[in-house]
């Protein structure tokens, strides 16, 4: 086997000087803030992660603070707002929403909180030849569409029910099926699993499983949701539905910045 040549030999060994660069800076965020902790989160040498550290400080990816140790720089920062500033939620979930069509057959909707009211952004229409009502730019009500609760699952029980009564006016045949006192039950159930279902509280017949989108401030930036009829969308295949769906959200909001807790 013949060997590498030197400009293959110094690429392997920029790329590993890189990737070794990233472990510290990886480490810094997750606290390590002297050598003697960034050796220990890294396994590196003494010497190695020394040299890495002062290079990124140099380079103000890092900062050396008095009495603090290493703290993540101003060049980080900096990168960070420009990065989030480029992100677009459609542009970040496109690939995700369309899995989960694939997979599903089912109408897909991504959507954004507007006020007290949920702003669909992107649909993207099932296989079977179902027509859903929804469209890019309707506003619905947040209490009555599933994708809706989705974005309320970390608010407090006063602005749940808040939102149920101010909702209650536009979709006055939906507040009929659902009672205030039932919705929040269900909304605490939601809140500690992490996605939402409707249950045809907006429309009859109408189902659809949906969970939280988060931004990099773990704050909810969004829902998505695998919506289709009763005849389709069973209790059993939400259920069986539901982890791939909180796993498509997951995986957008890690796009989105976020990190899951440890």
């Amino acid at each position: 086997m013949p060997s590498a040549s030197p400009t293959d030999a110094a690429a392997l060994a920029g790329t590993q000087t890189l990737m070794r660069g990233l472990t510290v800076v990886q480490a810094v965020a997750d606290g390590a803030s002297d050598l003697k902790a960034l050796c220990a989160a890294t396994g590196m040498a003494r010497s190695t992660a020394h040299r890495l550290a002062s290079l990124l400080v140099q380079e103000r990816y890092l900062r050396l603070l008095p009495g603090t140790g290493y703290a993540l720089g101003p060049q980080l920062i900096a990168l960070g707002f420009q990065a989030r500033e480029g992100l677009a939620l459609v542009d970040v979930a496109r690939g995700y929403l369309d899995e989960l069509a694939r997979h599903t057959g089912d109408t897909i909707h991504l959507v954004e909180r507007d006020g007290d009211e949920a702003l669909y952004i992107e649909k993207i229409a099932g296989t079977r030849g179902l027509q859903m009502r929804s469209r890019v730019g309707q506003r619905m009500p947040l209490a009555y569409t599933g994708v809706g609760k989705a974005l309320l699952l970390d608010d407090g029980e006063a602005e749940w029910k808040r939102l149920y009564q101010a909702g209650s006016a536009a979709v006055p045949q939906a507040a009929r099926r659902l009672t205030c006192t039932a919705f929040v039950r269900r909304m605490r159930s939601y809140a500690a699993g992490g996605y939402a279902y409707d249950l045809e509280d907006n429309e009859p017949s109408i189902r659809c499983v949906a969970a939280p989108i988060r931004g990099a401030d773990g704050a909810i930036a969004g829902g998505l949701s695998v919506t289709s009829t009763v005849p389709y969308l069973s209790l059993e295949r939400m259920e069986e539905l539901r982890p791939r769906v909180i796993a498509a959200a997951a995986g957008i909001s890690m796009e989105m910045g976020w990190r899951p807790p440890r």
